[in-house]
């Protein structure tokens, strides 16, 4: 067995009311456990209480019963969450950046240099089918286009565990089969991922296990093949022969082994491979295309064995855990803010005249706000930042108007 980097033991989650009444318990003592390097799925009927085992594993929520350690730490903890990438079920992003400045925003917010996040956002926007429209707004772009944007997102910190909620939401049949596909690559080289969707097909084609949680708890956990096996039947497929002959043959020993539940007939194939058949032979023929292409290879810095790289001081307004409620962190190395310098000494020179100040929104029309400086009557000390704050108060109260 290999190692469980994530572990839920015996974890309940009550919701009350203003009084402190229970309300709904969404999670009843849920035991899980998800290996090292393997696509786990959590399925479940809406209300199953899914979002809220990602929260809780997240540290977003806290369990009312119950222990739950991420890489054999707490949730919160900061170097877990600096391992952790999370793509939530709503793509939120600055619909004002491009494609190529989001990823170099949420890059700068992990400490990470400007040369290694513009490497890291120029191969994650190959890999999700992006490149040819780095220059496009968020906003612009479609709701298949900014899911691919949210997965690139949740890899530029190359975490080692990536929690996916719908991950093909929005995204048309082949944005869904190269996410699969992508998933599958992932996890062979070392990534955990856990996988939350209520596209079946999709968790039965990337996943290794699944479990299956219904009112809160856990009603079934194994091996996709192992749950999905039929033991009690037996399918043969071959060539459908010529010879007509031979072909009533075949079915009559069927029928003489198997009986009454026989079942003789073509196989289908599935819509998705009829679909990418397709379009692969319009790509093939060349025919122009405005929205995404097909996604290039996994970025080279995913799961790579490289040095790790220097990061950048990080405000420790950005770098400190969250409270319960607020977003979680998105994975990547941090690097502590640096202590802060005493202020220089004050400049010997005479002081200027003041800059005449930008005006001030007050009671929605604009306000004109003056220095204050000293009058041949005053004293010539310099006044404190308190008692010009102050000053300025008091003139915008007598001369501003009611608000």
């Amino acid at each position: 067995m290999n190692e469980a980097l994530v572990q839920l033991l015996g974890v309940s989650k009550v919701f009350t009311d203003l009084w402190g009444r229970p309300r709904v318990e969404a999670v009843s003592d849920l035991t899980l456990e998800i290996e090292r390097g393997e696509v786990f799925g959590l399925l479940g009927p809406n209300g199953a209480g899914k979002s809220t085992a990602i929260k809780l594993l997240l540290g977003l929520l806290d369990p009312t019963r119950g222990r739950i350690a991420v890489f054999s730490r707490p949730p919160r903890d900061r170097e877990a969450r600096r391992k952790t990438g999370y793509l939530p079920e709503e793509t939120k992003l600055h619909k004002f950046l491009t494609a190529e400045e989001t990823l170099d925003f949420f890059g700068s917010l992990l400490g990470l240099p400007r040369a290694e996040r513009r490497k890291r956002a120029s191969a994650l926007l190959d890999m999700v089918g992006l490149a040819s429209a780095r220059e496009r707004k968020v906003g612009e772009m479609s709701k298949g286009m900014a899911r691919r944007i949210g997965l690139a997102v949740a890899l530029v910190g190359d975490p080692d565990l990536l929690v996916l909620d719908e991950p093909t939401s929005g995204l048309d049949p082949i944005g869904t089969r190269e996410v699969k596909d992508l998933l599958v690559q992932l996890a062979s080289r070392g990534k955990t991922i856990l996988l939350s969707s209520h596209l079946l097909a999709d968790v039965e084609d990337a996943c290794s296990r699944i479990a299956i949680l219904y009112g809160g708890k856990l009603r079934a956990i194994g091996p996709v093949r192992e749950l999905l096996a039929r033991d009690e039947r037996i399918r043969i497929e071959l060539e459908r022969p010529a010879d007509e002959a031979k072909l009533r043959a075949l079915e009559a020993a069927a029928r003489a082994a198997g009986g009454d539940g026989v079942q003789i007939g073509a196989p289908a194939d599935r819509l998705e491979a009829f679909f990418l058949r397709v379009v692969g032979k319009a790509r093939t023929e060349g025919v122009a295309t405005g929205g995404a292409r097909a996604g290039g290879a996994v970025a080279a810095f995913l799961g790579a064995a490289e040095k790790p790289v220097k990061v950048e001081a990080v405000p420790a307004a950005l770098s400190s855990p969250p409270r319960s409620g607020g977003e979680v962190g998105r994975g990547g190395p941090v690097a502590e803010a640096p202590p802060a310098t005493p202020p220089a000494p004050p400049p010997t020179t005479p002081p200027q005249p003041p800059t005449p100040a930008l005006p001030t929104l007050r009671g929605g029309r604009e306000v004109a706000v003056e220095h204050l400086t000293p009058t041949p009557t005053q004293p010539t000390a310099p006044l404190s930042e308190s008692t010009k704050t102050k000053a300025v108060l008091d003139r915008l109260l007598k001369g501003g108007g009611g608000s």
